[in-house]
């Protein structure tokens, strides 16, 4: 199994701004979650120090074939050309995000 981890830091008051990113509509499955070797997704939030706060969303994958294949496909690369388009070039980090950083762990 896979664990896909991106940890952002953001000001105060401003977690729920990430959480509205990975939460799932009403009824609804995301394109996420309908891919062959999505496990599940679980986003953390912690009040770190005064004026901060941080969230941590764990992606688990099946194998690593199962991540790559959600990052190379057309719904994936269309979200990100979207905010990209929307944008006019690279997206602004958004002023309330202090810090973001990411990984890929093996489950053993």
């Amino acid at each position: 199994m896979i664990v896909q981890m991106r940890r952002t830091v953001v000001t105060e008051g401003n977690a729920h701004k990430v959480l509205e990113r990975f939460k799932p509509k009403e009824g609804k499955k995301s394109l996420i979650e309908q891919r062959e070797g999505f496990l599940g997704r679980e986003v953390l939030v912690k009040k770190t120090r005064r004026g901060e706060e941080e969230v941590v969303v764990l992606i688990r994958w099946e194998s690593e074939e199962a991540w790559k294949a959600w990052e190379k496909s057309p719904e994936h690369i269309a979200g990100h050309k979207k905010k990209i388009a929307e944008h006019g070039g690279k997206p602004p980090k958004p002023d309330y995000v202090i810090s973001s950083e990411g990984g890929l762990y093996t489950v053993h």
